[in-house]
């Protein structure tokens, strides 16, 4: 049990059979954040709460329970992140929190990844689309609208290292060279060395929940996103390993991108010949060696197995499973963004791709975020920025990420309603220019408010 108070008359927000159970007043810890986290609280939990209060005329509403992690935690306890505080995410199941400070020396790498690896927080969910009336770089925000299932567990982010010099990595190197054969490592007197874990249950479960989302929100397709090409038993096998789950557990509802192709073919041609289609899918087929042929023919005729429930157009009616190399990706949600829909990929990957997206539809200020165990039911919602301390107390940023932020983990606990009011609130609030700083100074005929003032036009505008 955690040390804080939950308010009284409130209850716990539950697992029941594989689904969260959301009661009228559910307990919602919060971390207000550090620098200008209490500004950006105090406007962005007024949103939530009026959101709520329209739309179910106060037969709702969120019992808030402050807890605390980062500098106001230090300041009051010590700790950076104190036990109780995760005790009370573990407890109570769904949380938002404000941006955090990352302790400088020893001990704790990051308190965001603190949380998500304690509690086993393995999607790291980034939607982003453009609203209307936001000042964005390219040429058709419009054609933003991407989910991103970020694996938040391993990678790089596991955190297995060791510095250059130490006693830890020389052993690891020599390990390395003697043991394992390693003649790759360049200069090893002054190499660091990192590890990147990434596994097949990790891997599916993290894609399994990105193809449920795909199929429950009835979206197009799913993109895995890789580096396979130079990373083969790690990056390489996380797409290996979606495409297996996707044709195993999800057969019905899926169709990968060859298999598409191959009954496109049939369909085109009806009496082509598996060898055509192959070469039909493979450009260099007919310069591969015998066995690679071979290997082209059988995926052709695992297809063509199919044609009872995917042929004759059923296909183009399936969630559409397909991969993209990362660096091409990077590229591509510039020049072709219409063409992603939920993106799935690794710890790494999905870092530079959910910031990047978040530049094209107007920066990681309003960015939301949400760092979900769909097996548990543990949730912490969370601002995508930083904590920006030399703006802390000025009432002067923008408020958004939190917001948007707050919009998912009510869309989480299935109050949709208040959701839709939310956003068309703030479609409104931005279409009539009335903004922050960060988009004022890039909108002609702009009213700059500040943070509390720009909750106060959101709530207005529902």
């Amino acid at each position: 049990m955690s040390e804080y108070t939950p308010p009284a008359g409130a209850e716990k927000i539950t697992m029941t059979s594989g689904q969260v159970s959301v009661p009228d007043n559910p307990i919602v810890p919060f971390i207000e954040g550090d620098g200008t986290g209490p500004d950006i609280w105090r406007s962005a939990s007024a949103v939530l709460d009026a959101s709520v209060e329209k739309a179910y005329g106060g037969t709702r509403k969120i019992a808030w329970m402050e807890v605390l992690a980062g500098e106001k935690a230090f300041n009051l306890t010590g700790n950076w992140l104190p036990d109780e505080t995760v005790d009370a995410f573990k407890e109570y199941l769904v949380g938002i929190k404000g941006p955090l400070t990352t302790p400088i020396g020893g001990g704790i790498r990051s308190l965001n990844v603190a949380l998500r690896q304690i509690l086993d927080l393995y999607v790291c969910l980034r939607p982003v689309r453009w609203f209307e009336g936001v000042p964005s770089p390219v040429k058709r925000p419009e054609d933003v609208d991407m989910v991103i299932f970020r694996e938040n567990t391993e990678d790089i982010y596991a955190g297995v290292e060791w510095e250059s010099g130490s006693v830890e990595v020389k052993k690891v190197i020599e390990w390395l060279q003697s043991e394992m054969g390693v003649d790759k490592i360049r200069f090893p007197e002054s190499s660091a060395i990192g590890i990147k874990p990434i596994s097949e249950e990790g891997s599916k479960r993290l894609i399994g929940a990105a193809i449920k989302y795909g199929l429950d929100n009835k979206r197009k397709s799913v993109t895995l996103v890789h580096k396979g090409n130079i990373m083969k038993f790690t990056e390489g096998a996380f797409t290996t390993w979606g495409y297996e789950l996707a044709a195993t557990e999800f057969r019905e509802q899926t169709v990968s991108q060859k298999e598409s192709w191959i009954l496109g073919n049939r369909e085109d041609t009806p009496d082509i010949s598996v060898e055509d289609n192959a070469r039909s899918i493979e450009p260099g087929y007919d310069m591969m060696p015998p066995e690679r042929q071979s290997k082209v023919r059988e995926d052709v005729e695992r297809a063509l197995r199919l044609w009872d429930t995917h042929g004759r157009g059923k296909w183009k009616k399936k969630l559409l499973i397909k991969d993209a190399i990362a660096d091409i990706t990077l590229q591509q949600v510039i020049t072709r963004a219409s063409e992603f829909d939920v993106v799935a990929t690794m710890n790494l990957n999905g870092d530079y791709l959910s910031d990047a997206l978040a530049a094209q539809a107007g920066g990681i200020g309003i960015a939301p975020g949400g760092n979900i165990n769909y097996q548990s039911g543990h949730a912490i919602f969370e601002a995508t920025h930083g904590t920006a301390p030399k703006y802390a107390g000025l009432d002067k940023v923008n408020p958004g990420s939190v917001i948007l932020s707050g919009e998912m983990m009510l869309r989480y606990l299935g109050w949709f309603e208040a959701c839709d009011l939310l956003v068309s609130g703030l479609e409104k609030t931005i279409g009539s220019k009335v903004v922050t700083y960060d988009f004022a100074r890039m909108m002609d005929g702009a009213t700059e408010v500040g943070c509390m003032d720009f909750g106060k036009a959101i709530i207005g505008n529902m």
